[in-house]
């Protein structure tokens, strides 16, 4: 969607907005567009309004062909899709989908007031699949203490003020308030039991050691961060790998330290294993020759003397981070 929308009043209603169906509808309405211009991409917020409605309101049945999140902030009403019919008041949100044929009503006593926001991009869909949303499962209550509200005010203001660097503003809102939805439609979900539910701890071990082996971590802190007792991921760690976590974190920063050797002759044997978070040079070469059987330096010294093969180029370096090849 590209068309440009400007700041409304009730007075003064926005031509074709998805929130107005003329001065009738609502108290209060305002709405503000991003100022970055939307081609192509994989995330992008269109924009973001608020509006007090009057008594009775509705719009639809109808369809929009982009994502659009409401969270209501006062007042009570109405949300239908062709699936479900739901009663919402404040500290609820509600996801319209595209091409989803939906109507919301304004409660004919207390007419709700609400904050909203637009986005689309060809990642768009995967992200609210990732953050729970699904045909059937449209709303979810944050609460009225939560931060989506102001989230939405921040991304409105932002775009109000016409900077280019709103469009970055906008995606960070966007992110916080799909991680708040993530957190109340997993609520009472359950990880697979069994393998399925191992391999995805052994997977987030592996996200770990790979995104913090260049610090002085240890598989205690990694146990903690991850929740669970420390003799537990041992053992499925090495059910799953074969390899123990503190060979497999060895094994990553040795591999890692090759890398820096081949493509940073300028780093001196100290440098590159204080990089693979190993400060201790001495130990970094022990164990270097333990794995590949000659010393950092000799390594080096060969890999630059030799042509270079498929297996040692720039970029091919080999290195334990899946599942499917943990011994190399």
């Amino acid at each position: 969607m590209t068309e440009q929308r400007m700041e409304g009043t009730a007075d003064h209603p926005i031509k074709n907005n998805p929130e107005t169906s003329g001065k009738s509808g609502a108290l209060s309405y305002s709405v503000a567009s991003n100022p970055v211009y939307y081609e192509k991409g994989a995330l992008h917020v269109l924009f973001a309004g608020a509006s007090q409605t009057l008594p009775g309101h509705a719009l639809g049945p109808k369809l929009y062909d982009y994502y659009l999140l409401h969270y209501v902030e006062k007042g009570a009403g109405t949300f239908r899709t062709e699936l479900h019919s739901y009663e919402l008041s404040a500290g609820d949100c509600f996801l319209i989908q595209p091409g989803q044929l939906v109507s919301y009503q304004s409660h004919a006593r207390h007419p709700w007031q609400y904050r909203w926001m637009a986005f689309t991009g060809s990642q768009a869909a995967q992200h609210t699949e990732e953050a729970g949303f699904r045909p059937e499962k449209s709303v979810f209550h944050a609460g009225p203490s939560c931060g989506i509200s102001d989230w939405l005010s921040l991304m409105q203001a932002a775009f109000a003020e016409r900077k280019e660097s709103s469009h970055f503003t906008s995606l960070g809102t966007l992110y916080m308030i799909l991680a708040e939805a993530q957190n109340h439609l997993s609520q009472g979900q359950t990880l697979i039991p069994g393998e399925s539910s191992i391999r995805r701890t052994v997977k987030q071990m592996i996200q770990y050691m790979s995104t913090q082996y260049a610090y002085p971590v240890s598989i205690e802190q990694m146990s903690a961060s991850l929740g669970y007792n420390r003799a537990y991921l041992s053992r499925i760690f090495k059910q799953e790998t074969g390899l123990s976590p503190v060979t497999y974190l060895l094994k990553l920063r040795i591999d890692k330290s090759r890398q820096l050797l081949r493509e940073r002759p300028d780093l001196s044997i100290e440098q590159v294993s204080a990089s693979v978070g190993l400060p201790d040079a001495l130990y970094f070469s022990k164990q270097f020759k333990r794995f590949h059987g000659e010393a950092p330096s000799l390594y080096r010294e060969n890999i630059l003397t030799r042509p270079q093969t498929q297996g040692t180029r720039k970029g091919h370096a080999k290195s334990p981070q899946t599942i499917d090849d943990p011994s190399y």
